[in-house]
């Protein structure tokens, strides 16, 4: 962005892309006018954290809960570990052996379309697994989903794109500075309700410290560029303009 002529500007990530952002708000918050996320990863362990899960059910208020926190919550709590053990494989195997899976992906267009459209059913609805078609069609046409998969497949980049897992997930994953390190920058969130994980503002101000917006939007899951643009794009525009209208 420096070399483009921008010594400002706005980020947006979700994913993989929540982090970049998050680091690149760290290390250069002189350029970053305001950061916005459509995932904030939770940090488990702290009493804080403990606190939230022992009394947040009973007496959110005490602990910064809303009903909405508690109702999006404590649902995906109980089933967390059920979730992680049989939705989790691909990340296990991507942050241990990349190029074995990366391997047999580059080389079986079948095989990288049903590794890769798996997680567009149930990332996006975890209900969908249900559907003898993976709910694939209800939120995303076909020839988008096919040119997503495209995009890997005539560049040979599954192995790369799996050993981003590998390089990231080490045994300092939790106490790296990024992990560590405060986000003053004013930050919007927006809340999508089958997002892997819910944050609730509360803890997500352990690490954003300046929290501006906090929308829990109304539908979508962890592809909510993809799933819901409209969306997402509305609560963007709703978090700059606050902060443009606030240093006129």
């Amino acid at each position: 962005m420096l070399r483009l002529g921008f010594s400002e500007f706005y980020l947006q990530g979700g994913d993989w892309g929540s982090l970049i952002t998050t680091a690149l708000s760290q290390m250069k918050p002189q350029s970053v006018k305001g950061l916005h996320l459509n995932m904030v990863p939770m940090r488990m362990g702290g009493l804080k954290t403990l606190l939230c899960v022992l009394l947040g059910r009973h007496l959110p208020w005490l602990v910064g809960f809303t009903r909405e926190d508690v109702r999006r919550f404590f649902p995906y709590l109980e089933k967390w570990v059920y979730t992680v053990i049989r939705e989790t494989g691909f990340l296990h195997i991507q942050a241990t052996k990349p190029d074995t899976i990366g391997s047999a992906l580059n080389d079986s267009p079948a095989g990288l379309a049903a590794y890769i459209l798996e997680k567009f059913s149930t990332c996006t609805d975890p209900d969908f697994i249900q559907l003898e078609d993976g709910g694939l069609q209800r939120k995303f046409s076909m020839d988008d989903l096919l040119t997503n998969v495209m995009i890997y497949w005539v560049t040979g980049s599954s192995t790369s794109s799996a050993r981003f897992y590998k390089e990231n997930f080490t045994r300092e994953f939790q106490t790296s500075p990024t992990a560590r390190t405060p986000v003053y920058v004013p930050t919007g969130i927006a809340a999508f309700p089958y997002e892997l994980t819910h944050t609730p503002r509360v803890l997500a101000k352990d690490i954003y410290k300046n929290i501006v917006t906090y929308t829990y939007m109304p539908r979508g899951g962890h592809f909510a560029a993809f799933e819901e643009p409209e969306l997402l794009a509305r609560d963007v525009q709703k978090f700059v303009l606050k902060l443009e209208k606030n240093k006129q």
